[in-house]
């Protein structure tokens, strides 16, 4: 039978061959199963507000929820450059790119390869020297090959699944490093927002301080007037220089936290500085943060936040590792073939009659390798037992976040009240006093303490109401807000 013949016959060999090699593979991973929430059915009920018409927080865009036009401003531009953010996107894309290299090793690689050599030999070094006792110099000859073809090299069959799990596992890193990303960004954005508003905050308390000052040294100018003509004595200057001296250093450490809160806002949004004008005409409004949100039950958090799906996939990939290692312990079939022509003359390298093939098969068995095999099972076990450790600590982690975020919220409309009662009465009772001084009916020293009461329920009342706009935007991070701008973009995402 010609040779030609026997070419589609072998033809058909090789393609049987590069067949089983992809219908191979089984996977000795055991079965995952998610660990059980340890966290409680629902969130503690006098802690949980009104949340009638309320939405859940991975539903509502960043910009429905911080509706002020400077913030949205400063959101985005972090969104653009903050080196953190962009950190985290590389390693998503450096996860993405690992996995690919992962999933490759599931199919054969083919190569197309070429060769030529020529080779000049003595006769004499292959046995064909002059007749015995001639003393005359050995001929040469000169031996040329050439070769063109396609070959598989070193393709492991994936029998027990080592790398279907190895490939698994790429995966489940990759997801992983994307809800990272993901809760990085929700992180940047509650952050950008709590330092606006704390920028906001100080810079009240900076125009407060500063009018107290102004305050305080008109009526020590006031004052040394009435000590000239024998009105006052020094013992009432000595107190109005003492509440001066203590409003100038408070206008000093406010003045330095408001460039050091602007550095920080700086270093967040990615750029050298702020402009001068940021917050002209802005005060800390509530309304800023108008959307109503919903805190669900405990179990939704397990879908809703990036951080608790992050450490969820971590655990799947651990749990992959351990097939791997399980495969360690089986036989494994690595081939190598290839299928071409092989001629003596590059001009007939594709002629009738010089196709050449080659198929080379070889196993590896385990026999002893000193525990190695069983060292990294147990090391696949104890890492997956980390791992659940991780997931179920994230989870009691955004448990604790949100309840104490829900539990600020249901008493900071009281203490709000309450405190705003107080700097109300301690206006109108450093009047009376300032009123009351001025008609020689009491001393300065009831004007001062007053004013002292004043400026420190004015500072109490600035900083509460941070801390209420700062808890809201802190329970709308903690309940997975911040993945897209708008709800529309993130309904659409969803039905995507």
């Amino acid at each position: 039978m010609s040779d030609s013949m026997h070419r589609p016959s072998r033809l058909h060999a090789f393609a049987a061959a590069i067949g089983a090699m992809l219908l191979a593979g089984c996977t000795l991973a055991p079965r995952y199963e998610q660990p059980a929430a340890p966290i409680a059915a629902q969130y503690d009920a006098v802690s949980v507000a009104d949340a009638t018409g309320a939405v859940p927080a991975s539903a509502v865009g960043w910009r429905e929820f911080f509706t002020d036009p400077t913030l949205q401003g400063l959101i985005d531009t972090a969104l653009r450059n903050n080196l953190d953010l962009r950190e985290a996107a590389l390693n998503v894309e450096a996860a993405r790119a690992q996995y690919r290299i992962q999933r490759a090793e599931l199919l054969p690689t083919l190569n197309a390869t070429g060769s030529g050599s020529v080779q000049k030999t003595p006769t004499s070094a292959l046995g064909f020297g002059s007749a015995a006792g001639g003393g005359g110099g050995a001929d040469s000859i000169i031996i040329r090959a050439y070769s063109a073809g396609i070959g598989v090299t070193s393709y492991e069959l994936d029998l027990f699944g080592r790398i279907r799990s190895l490939n698994k596992a790429r995966l489940a890193d990759y997801l992983s490093l994307e809800e990272a990303r993901r809760s990085t960004q929700i992180s940047l954005i509650a952050q950008v927002a709590s330092s606006y508003f704390a920028l906001l905050a100080d810079e009240r308390l900076l125009a407060v301080t500063r009018s107290t000052f102004e305050s305080q040294q008109s009526t020590l100018t006031l004052t040394q007037q009435r000590v000239n003509v024998g009105v006052a004595d020094a013992l009432t200057l000595r107190q109005v220089e003492t509440s001066v001296y203590t409003a100038q250093a408070n206008l000093a450490r406010y003045e330095r936290q408001v460039k050091q809160d602007r550095n920080a806002l700086a270093q967040l949004l990615g750029v050298p500085s702020l402009p001068e004008n940021l917050s002209a005409g802005s005060g800390l409004d509530e309304q800023r943060l108008a959307v109503q949100l919903a805190p669900g039950l405990p179990s939704e958090l397990l879908v809703r936040r990036p951080d608790i799906l992050a450490a969820e996939h971590s655990l799947i990939a651990a749990n992959a590792n351990i097939g791997a290692a399980r495969a360690a312990f089986f036989p494994s079939i690595t081939l190598t073939g290839s299928y071409g022509s092989t001629s003596p003359d590059l001009d007939g390298l594709f002629d009738s009659g010089t196709e050449s093939w080659s198929f080379s098969p070889s196993i590896r068995i385990p026999i002893f390798a000193a525990g190695a095999n069983r060292a990294n099972l147990d090391l696949a076990h104890v890492q997956k037992d980390i791992n659940v450790a991780r997931y179920e600590a994230a989870i009691q982690t955004a448990f604790r976040e949100v309840a104490d975020a829900l539990a600020a919220r249901s008493t900071y409309d009281e203490e709000l009240k309450a405190q705003q009662g107080l700097a109300d009465a301690a206006n109108e009772s450093f009047k009376l006093a300032n009123l009351r001084y001025e008609r020689g009916v009491d001393s300065y020293l009831t004007v001062l303490d007053s004013q002292r009461s004043q400026y420190t329920a004015q500072q109490s009342l600035e900083t509460l109401k941070l801390a209420r706009l700062q808890n809201l935007a802190t329970l709308y991070k903690v309940l997975g807000g911040g993945w897209s701008q708008s709800t529309q973009a993130r309904t659409a995402e969803a039905q995507n």
